[in-house]
């Protein structure tokens, strides 16, 4: 068995065994898990030395997955993917237990420094290009609500806009400039 052992916790059934496949050819040992349920059973019972967590898993947030995964796995490097990336979502992460934040697409060579805990030059994330006002005003009404635990009405009450005016702003994300969707050859 292998001494580098990534359990890849991703939704996309194409993505995944990509990850797993890229990540093999270079020395780890590599196991892949869907879902919420089969990945904190198989950290618990692999016991890998780095974790590789998609934000977003269907229904769930990979987020909420970081201290039950740090609890089984404590000493294993945690790096959460993510196609939905932004400043306030990095903190929490890093926060809970991250030990980096990378935004998809991401290059192989970036996945890899941030799986060995290397300073990961992250120059290719939208987040690097300055905000354009809708995103800002975007990441702004994100933090708004997670302030207000998810409601959406009492975060329109606070932000002093109604409603349906809120849930169009957060469904229309501007990118920065790129697309941020994944990259073919991660």
């Amino acid at each position: 068995m292998s001494a580098k052992r990534v359990l890849i916790i991703e939704d996309d059934p194409l993505l995944g065994p990509v990850l797993a496949r890229r990540l093999e050819r270079h020395g780890y040992d590599s196991h892949w898990s869907a879902n919420k349920t089969d990945a904190l059973l198989k950290a618990r019972q692999w016991r890998p030395t780095h974790l590789l967590l998609d934000m977003n898993l269907g229904e769930d947030n990979g987020l909420a997955l970081i201290a039950p995964l740090r609890a089984s796995v404590p000493q294993a490097q945690l790096v959460l993917l993510t196609g939905y990336a932004s400043v306030s979502t990095a903190v929490d992460a890093m926060r809970l237990g991250a030990n980096h934040y990378l935004a998809k697409p991401v290059d192989t060579a970036t996945l890899l420094s941030a799986l060995e805990n290397a300073p990961v030059a992250v120059s290719n994330t939208p987040e690097d290009k300055p905000l354009n006002p809708k995103r800002l005003e975007w990441e702004h009404l994100q933090q708004a609500l997670r302030q207000h635990d998810g409601n959406v009405s009492a975060t329109a009450r606070a932000l002093g806009m109604h409603r349906r005016t809120l849930q169009r702003k957060l469904q229309k994300k501007p990118l920065c400039e790129e697309s941020e969707g994944v990259a073919v050859g991660v």
